[in-house]
C-alpha cells in the first residue's frame, strides 16, 4: 500500500533533523560564457568560474540556502577532488568523500545568449573495495539522517545496483529516500521502493519509450513511477514546471514567467526543496509550490547549486499548483495509499 505523502504531525521516534546528499560522480565544473555560442567556430570567453559541482553537491548547497541541516557523502580523488572537499568545507557544507585513486571529473558548460551546453565526463574508475567501503560510511551515517537524496550519474565501476541497495540501507535506517537518476540506476531503485523519485522528461523518456514532450506524457510517466515502487512521482519540464502523482492525484506546478539565464542546477533545487518538504511535513501543495518558484529562481544565479532568494520570494505568490483531472491514464493499476508516512 502506497503512501500519501501530504504533511503532517512529525512522528515520536524519528531519526534527527539531517539531510544526507550522496554524490556518487561529483564533478569540479569550469562555466565558461561567452557572448554567442555558435558551432564550428572559436569563441573568446568573456568569464571563468571554477567550483565544486554535480548534482549532490549541488542539492547540498541549496539544502543549505533553504536553512537544512545537511551533508555530503561520496566518492572523490585527486586534486580536483581535494579541490571540491576544501571548497566545501570553506561554504560549510560539511562532506565525506571515500578516496579513490583515479582522479574526479570535471564537467564543463558553456553559457552563450540564453543558451547553455554542457559537457560531461565519465568520471574516475571506481574499485570493489572502495564501493564497499562508501556503502559501509553510508550505512553508519544514515541512522542520523531524517532524509537521504541520491542524485547524479554512477561512476564506472559503480554498480547499476547501486541506488537499489542505498535505498534499502536508508529505508531500514529509518530514513525518507529521493532518487534523482535514469536509465538501468533508476528502474533499481524503483525496485526498492523509493519514497519519491524525480526524473526530467528526457531522463524520463526511457521509461515511456518514447519522447516526453507532453505534460500527459509526464503524468503518465509519473504515474508510471508509483506503479514501478516510488510513493510519488515527480517529473521535471524545464521551463514548463513540473508534474506531481502523490496519493493517486496528478499536479501540474509551474511559476508564473520564464526566468533567463542558466538552467543547469534547476532540477536540483527542485530535488533540495522536495527533500526538505520531506523533512518539515510541509503540506504537499506548500512543498510543489515552493519547488516551482525555488527551482525557476535558480535559473537566474550563473551556476548550479544556488537560487536567486528574491526571484524566489517574487516568483511564489504566481507559483500555480492545478489538481489535473485525467481522462486517459492507467492509473487504476495503482495499489491505493492511505498509510501515513512514515
Amino acid at each position: 500500500m502506497k503512501r500519501d505523502l501530504d504533511g503532517g504531525p512529525p512522528e515520536s521516534g524519528m531519526p534527527g533533523e539531517l539531510i544526507i546528499s550522496v554524490a556518487l560522480n561529483p564533478a569540479l565544473d569550469v562555466t565558461y560564457t561567452v557572448p554567442d555560442l555558435v558551432p564550428d567556430t572559436s569563441h573568446r570567453v568573456t568569464d571563468v568560474v571554477s567550483r565544486a559541482g554535480g548534482k549532490g553537491l549541488n542539492v547540498a548547497r541549496v539544502l543549505r540556502q533553504l536553512g537544512a541541516e545537511t551533508m555530503v557523502l561520496g566518492l572523490a580523488g585527486g586534486a580536483a577532488g581535494e579541490q571540491i572537499e576544501a571548497e566545501l568545507a570553506t561554504a560549510g557544507v560539511p562532506a565525506q568523500f571515500t578516496r579513490l585513486d583515479a582522479e574526479t571529473r570535471r564537467t564543463v558548460t558553456v553559457l552563450g545568449r540564453d543558451t547553455a551546453t554542457v559537457l560531461n565526463e565519465p568520471g574516475p574508475y571506481v574499485t570493489a573495495a572502495q564501493w564497499v567501503a562508501f556503502r559501509d560510511v553510508f550505512a553508519q551515517r544514515v541512522r542520523a539522517a531524517r532524509v537521504v537524496v541520491l542524485s547524479g550519474s554512477r561512476p564506472p565501476g559503480v554498480p547499476e545496483t547501486a541506488y537499489r541497495d542505498l535505498v534499502t540501507i536508508a529505508r531500514a535506517g529509518g530514513a525518507e529516500t529521493i532518487v534523482d537518476t535514469e536509465g538501468a540506476a533508476l528502474r533499481h531503485a524503483l525496485t526498492a521502493t523509493p519514497t519519491l523519485v524525480k526524473p526530467n522528461a528526457h531522463e524520463a523518456a526511457d521509461l515511456l519509450g518514447r519522447p516526453v514532450r507532453t505534460r500527459d506524457d509526464a503524468v503518465e510517466v509519473a504515474h508510471r513511477l508509483v506503479r514501478l515502487g516510488a510513493d510519488a512521482g515527480v517529473v521535471s519540464r524545464g521551463a514548463d514546471g513540473f508534474v506531481a502523482v502523490n496519493g493517486g492525484t496528478a499536479y501540474d506546478a509551474r511559476a508564473p514567467e520564464r526566468v533567463a539565464g542558466n538552467p543547469t542546477g534547476a532540477g536540483d533545487a527542485l530535488a533540495a526543496v522536495l527533500a526538505h518538504g520531506l523533512l518539515t511535513r510541509a503540506p504537499w501543495r506548500d512543498v510543489l509550490a515552493r519547488g516551482a518558484a525555488v527551482s525557476a529562481a535558480a535559473v537566474a544565479c550563473p551556476w548550479a547549486g544556488e537560487y536567486d532568494d528574491a526571484v524566489a520570494s517574487r516568483l511564489l505568490p504566481g507559483t500555480t499548483v492545478d489538481e489535473l483531472h485525467e481522462h486517459h491514464t492507467d492509473r487504476e493499476q495503482e495499489p491505493c495509499r492511505t498509510s501515513p508516512p512514515r
